[in-house]
């Protein structure tokens, strides 16, 4: 027996319309989506697929930042060939399974390396608890411009929505880490202007 019929979109509708108040409300109230800034993808760079991959426990509790030492591009097309050569050089020379850093910070844009989840290559005895960010250029001769600090603190704001950054996560430049000028003085001067920045190794 049929007990609706043609009925059956008119109820649906009145159910709708006599829903409780509170049912509407739950799905107002979902939570919202991280606010995470553009990435450019591997794929846009022209990645050449990775020899081996290396998950990581998540969330991460630290990240250090790096600079390539290089000179700095100036624009998308420089850039993404400058991170294309930086993976050869990682894969060939260094004979790694992939380009060491998770992600890579242009004056204007941010170039997933490995991106998350992954362990990178980017400091010997700290690459299983860490996550790795590159600004491309030389920061002991050039200074970091606005943008791509804004940038940072936008993708490590995203990592702690995402669940891939702990929420007290520890922000090192690799000099404090290990013998080394990176990230250079200009750009390790502004790191100790962000929040979760630590003095104390």
């Amino acid at each position: 027996m049929v007990l609706f019929g043609s009925n059956l979109p008119y109820l649906i509708v009145l159910w709708q319309l006599l829903a409780p108040a509170n049912v509407a409300l739950a799905q107002d109230e979902a939570a919202p989506e991280p606010t995470c800034p553009n990435i450019i993808k591997r794929a846009a760079w022209g990645a050449v697929r990775s020899k081996n991959v290396t998950y990581q426990l998540k969330p991460v509790a630290n990240v250090i930042v790096h600079h390539t030492t290089g000179e700095r591009c100036t624009t998308v097309a420089t850039c993404k060939e400058m991170v294309a050569n930086i993976q050869t050089f990682h894969q060939t020379d260094n004979r790694w399974s992939d380009i060491g850093y998770n992600f890579l910070i242009s004056a204007q844009n941010i170039y997933e390396g490995i991106g998350w989840h992954r362990m990178g290559a980017h400091l010997r005895g700290h690459n299983n608890k860490s996550i790795g960010v590159a600004f491309l250029g030389n920061f002991d001769q050039d200074r970091p411009t606005a943008r791509s600090l804004n940038l940072l603190a936008r993708l490590l704001e995203c990592g702690v929505e995402l669940g891939e950054l702990a929420d007290d996560y520890r922000l090192y430049g690799a000099r404090q880490l290990q013998s080394t000028n990176s990230p250079g003085r200009y750009l390790y001067t502004k790191l100790q202007e962000f929040d979760h920045w630590q003095q104390q190794v």
